[in-house]
């Protein structure tokens, strides 16, 4: 018994074979359309729509979380200036306690917002803590305290991906 296949074509680039399908919709999908699941190769029309159950958060949830990590922030930046006086031991408190901020600001805004989730919505968030941060940079140009703003700029490096990797639950080891 000889088995005759039909040739596949992609549904995306219909000049190029494949033998691949989508798990989900069973369409024809080549290497550069696929993309890898944890249950098999999907096209990325089905990721997508798969994608959309994942964000779960409201309209409100941006405003109140950027007003939540924008506060947080300013007051945090306000104690790095503090911490920024002090001197030497300053450099150990600034490298301990600027994660620690972005914690404490990733966990107020998870609270605001009861925990709901959206790529903008934690991109929003990244953008407030550097925000709420800006008068004090501002004030430490005009008073033109470099030490100062070296603090600000190290805080900001430190406490920014801290607060988005929280609020994505991106984890770097398992």
């Amino acid at each position: 018994m000889t088995e005759t296949t039909e040739t596949l074509y992609c549904y995306n680039h219909p000049t190029r074979e494949t033998s691949l399908r989508c798990n989900n919709c069973n369409r024809p999908i080549c290497a550069s359309c696929a993309v890898r699941t944890p249950t098999g190769y999907r096209c990325k029309e089905c990721v997508r729509e798969r994608q959309k159950t994942f964000d779960t958060s409201a309209w409100y949830d941006y405003i109140l979380g950027f007003i939540v990590a924008g506060f947080l922030s300013g007051v945090a930046s306000f104690l790095v200036t503090m911490v920024g006086s002090i001197g030497y031991f300053g450099w150990f408190l600034i490298a301990a306690g600027a994660p620690t901020a972005g914690v404490i600001i990733a966990e107020g805004v998870r609270l605001i917002t009861r925990k709901r989730r959206s790529r903008s919505l934690f991109i929003t968030i990244a953008v407030a803590v550097v925000l709420g941060a800006l008068p004090i940079i501002v004030l430490e140009i005009f008073i033109f305290d470099i030490y100062g703003l070296v603090f600000q700029v190290i805080y900001l490096i430190l406490a920014t991906p801290v607060v988005y990797t929280r609020l994505s639950g991106i984890q770097l080891f398992r």
